[in-house]
């Protein structure tokens, strides 16, 4: 596993407000999709592409198209919060949907919709969530992508744990990881400090 964590001075000064507890959750999710676009792009910048010649106005032109299919898997529900910035940059990429919530006594993770094609009809596939606390949710989406026959992946967050990080690589070493930020600690109810507070309730304002 290899840990990506974005140092852009931009993505620096947006965490900032996104992180401020006064940021009103319209400002919350606007700030969520420009982070998760720098992130995505960070974290495609090694797909292969298919040469494909097109036509300016004035001549035709060596272009490319992405070579992989690729596949969008929010992690229900705070995963939504970056799926619509990840389809503007990828237009032609799938939605895959994994819904999962913690069990705040447990702090572990349940099921409560699963709707993956099997066989997959992707090659790459983006888990998207913007928290990465315990790891438990993001460590059993990407299991049950495995399970569906998908081996290519890779988890885009805005902020992790350390506690997190490691869960991960103990649990899927062959995922990298790519992050605006790798923060302190869990406190002993398992939010990430000094973290954001509940990313879904922000996104959503609940």
């Amino acid at each position: 596993m290899t840990l990506h964590v974005c140092e852009h001075p931009i993505v620096e000064h947006k965490l900032t407000r996104l992180r401020d507890e006064d940021s009103p959750p319209a400002l919350f999710r606007h700030l969520t999709s420009e982070i998760t676009q720098v992130l995505i792009v960070e974290a495609t910048a090694d797909l292969e592409t298919i040469p494909e010649i097109r036509r300016t106005p004035l001549a035709d032109f060596d272009g490319a198209r992405l070579a992989d299919r690729i596949g969008l898997v929010p992690i229900l529900r705070a995963g939504l919060g970056m799926v619509e910035a990840a389809q503007n940059l990828i237009p032609t990429s799938r939605v895959l949907h994994i819904g999962l919530f913690r069990d705040e006594d447990t702090l572990e993770p349940v099921y409560y919709y699963d709707k993956l094609p099997e066989p997959p009809n992707i090659d790459l596939a983006l888990v998207l969530d913007p928290m990465l606390a315990t790891g438990g949710s993001a460590i059993a989406a990407i299991s049950r992508l495995k399970e569906t026959g998908i081996e290519r992946i890779r988890f885009i967050g805005l902020i992790a744990a350390p506690e997190g990080v490691e869960a991960m690589e103990e649990a899927h070493p062959d995922v990298d990881i790519w992050l605006a930020s790798l923060d302190d600690h869990l406190n002993e109810v398992g939010y990430i400090v000094p973290g954001l507070g509940d990313a879904g309730d922000r996104i959503m304002d609940t």
